[in-house]
């Protein structure tokens, strides 16, 4: 369940943090009772990130699987060790 607070509540800097190291969710911060921010940890953010990155490069696969730009497994093994010297 997302967690939502209004913008008077980051006044109290201390007790954001701790829900955002806590949750390990984004915070999503209301002004005037409309979506406004979203709030998260580093942590938070850059697993998020990591996750974005692979999913773009699995639907690049996919994409590449559909149009037929893909390689015997053995191609790709004689290609890395031809790359370093393997």
């Amino acid at each position: 369940m997302p967690r939502i607070v209004p913008i008077r509540d980051l006044k109290n800097t201390t007790a954001i943090s701790t829900l955002c190291h806590e949750d390990e969710e984004p915070i999503f911060v209301t002004k005037n009772g409309y979506g406004d921010m979203v709030l998260m940890s580093m942590e938070t953010y850059e697993k998020n990130l990591f996750l974005t990155n692979v999913y773009g490069k699995l639907e690049e696969a996919k994409e590449d699987m559909r149009n037929g730009r893909y390689s015997s497994v053995e191609d790709a093994i004689s290609r890395i060790r031809k790359t370093h010297g393997l």
